[in-house]
């Protein structure tokens, strides 16, 4: 396959398959819908898939196939059904064409998804040769090559999911009542299904995603990857291998494979590349079957170092002073994957030193890192996060990390630690900074413990980072630039005809998103004199706002503004992860 030197928008225009008004609408449709260009085009009857398998056929340098062209015509004499069988040929829209001197050719609808070209080499043991096709051809070749011979319903009768003979059955997942589990077992660990498991986690790996799905409705299996925060399809496993894959997961995560009505957490680990990579399971049973997410823990994929925070400078002045105290509280919230525990991994990394004794109580230890004494909590056992803070009160501890502040025994142990000669750091689940005060004061947690404990209290979201070789500048209209000057608190003002912001425009480095990665923002109020007195007071969290801008502190809106100034990342972006005041 070649790479590619034009954009697939380019190539259409010059063939005159569409105009650029036409490719203007197609683009914005496949942003908004996740589904590739040509597929917007055709949806909105500007051209033919044909006139789209033909344009991507230049755009890769990949044969085009068709019944037209003969080349969509298999013999039936190479035994290529025994190579790809019928089964797998539907699931993934391909054909096998011919095989030779260890080349399959192979007829596909995406010739560039590299999973089922990986899945392919590892199932057949032949290099697989792409050709394009469109979907409707393949799927008529299928017909023909293979035959309509019902084998699927054959199939579905014989593992017990269709028989005349299960009565009122039809409410009843009789393959699960039926399930076979040495069969299960056996299928696990089969070469096909832990290649094709492993071609998941390699494929993860490559495209820095940072949670796999694995999910089964009615009539259909998906596999998912989070990447940038959002969820991208990926080429399932049938329904057929959908129990094998669920299995073989749990294998390797040391979980019950015979339990498939309470959900189960595991882990396991494996090496790539020479790093060893961490991946975090849940399993969930659903009405249709187990629902497995994996979250993809690469230590090597993150560097714990504090310029990667992307702090402003006087954010990153002021979590320092707070987290090189001898003694105090420090509160970070935000919702669950907004980055808490890698910000606060960074800081203990930075201030790390063997002059000090540092311990951690989290649940789940996600990285382990050296010099830093790691408990991972076990509710089960009565370990929880209070009786492992009592415990390391005992422990001579300089620095403490306590994974979550969830009840008010835990929060009132934190604030006598800090109140003791301890540095304390921990995480609250609320909406912004400012409300964990609130929550704490929920907890039963009294103003004059808090005010006198409390040394920092901040809040982060995880925006988008524009792709840089590809973004596009333009020109805000009038109610942008009024917005950004009211909320992004820059003194002087910025002079609106200078004012440039960035939107996405998609090439090969991105995969066609816009968005190279994700970076942090904050609010992040260190607590004054003067703030402090607000929390002895009980004042109003608006006018606890107040006061830290007053002192020179602001909010995430204002945060991230500055980052669409900067052209790190989109208005639109920032606008979805924020709130104003």
């Amino acid at each position: 396959m070649q790479p590619r030197s034009m954009k697939l928008g380019d190539i259409l225009l010059q063939a005159a398959v569409v105009n650029q008004e036409q490719l203007d609408h197609a683009v914005k449709m496949a942003r908004t819908s996740n589904i590739r260009l040509g597929e917007a085009v055709v949806k909105l009857g500007y051209a033919t898939e044909e006139a789209i398998a033909i344009a991507i056929s230049k755009l890769l340098g990949v044969p085009y196939a068709s019944r037209e062209n003969k080349i969509l015509k298999p013999e039936r004499d190479q035994s290529l059904d025994k190579i790809i069988d019928e089964r797998f040929a539907r699931e993934n829209v391909l054909l096998p064409l011919f095989a030779e001197d260890g080349v399959l050719a192979i007829a596909l609808a995406e010739p560039d998804n590299v999973l089922v070209m990986d899945n392919l080499k590892l199932m057949t043991g032949y290099e697989p040769q792409p050709f394009i096709a469109t979907k409707a051809q393949i799927m008529k070749a299928i017909d023909e090559f293979y035959g309509n011979s019902g084998s699927f319903i054959d199939t579905a009768v014989e593992a017990g999911q269709g028989s005349a003979d299960d009565g009122d059955a039809g409410d009843v997942d009789v393959s699960d009542a039926r399930l076979d589990l040495d069969k299960v077992v056996a299928q696990a660990k089969g070469a096909h299904v832990v290649s094709y498991v492993n071609a998941i986690l390699k494929q993860a790996i490559a495209e820095r995603c940072s949670d796999i799905h694995i999910e089964r409705f009615d009539e259909r299996v998906m596999l998912r990857f989070r990447i940038h925060g959002t969820l991208y399809e990926r080429t399932p496993p049938t329904p057929e291998q959908f129990n094998a894959v669920i299995s073989r997961v749990k294998i390797l995560s040391k979980l019950d494979i015979a339990e498939r009505r309470l959900p189960q957490d595991g882990s396991f680990s494996f090496s790539l590349q020479n790093r060893v990579i961490d991946m975090r399971v849940s399993i969930c049973p659903t009405v249709f079957g187990e629902k497995v997410v994996m979250r993809v823990l690469d230590k090597g994929a993150v560097e714990l170092k504090l310029d990667n925070l992307k702090f402003e400078p006087r954010q990153r002045a002021d979590f320092m002073k707070a987290a090189e105290a001898p003694h105090g509280l420090i509160f970070l919230t935000g919702p669950t994957g907004s980055g808490k525990t890698t910000t606060l991994y960074t800081i203990l990394n930075t201030i790390k030193s063997s002059e000090l004794n540092f311990m951690t109580a989290e649940d789940p230890v996600e990285f382990k890192l050296e010099g830093i004494n790691q408990v991972q909590m076990k509710a089960n056992i009565g370990l929880t996060f209070a009786s492992a803070l009592r415990s390391f009160l005992r422990q001579d501890p300089d620095v403490i990390l306590v994974g979550e502040v969830r009840d008010q025994e835990t929060a009132e142990t934190c604030l006598r630690a800090a109140l003791t000669g301890h540095l304390v750091l921990s995480t609250l689940h609320t909406n912004s900074a400012l409300e964990a005060i609130v929550r704490l004061g929920d907890m039963g947690i009294e103003p004059f413990m808090l005010g006198s404990s409390l040394r920092l209290i901040a809040a982060q979201r995880l925006v988008r980072t524009l792709c840089p070789s590809c973004k596009q500048s333009y020109k805000p209209a009038p109610e942008e630039i009024e917005q950004c000057l009211k909320e992004c608190w820059l003194e002087p003002a910025p002079e609106p005809r200078q004012m440039t912001f960035y939107k996405e425009q998609g090439c090969e480095k991105c995969h066609k998103t816009g968005f190279s990665g994700r970076m942090p923002i904050y609010e992040i109020y260190y607590v004054t004199a003067a703030l402090r007195q607000g929390i002895y007071r009980k004042m109003d969290i608006l006018d606890l706002m107040e006061v830290a801008r007053k002192e020179g502190m602001w909010n995430m809106r204002a945060s991230g503004w500055r980052k669409v100034l900067e052209g790190v990342t989109t208005a639109e972006e920032v606008l979805s992860v924020t709130v104003g005041e």
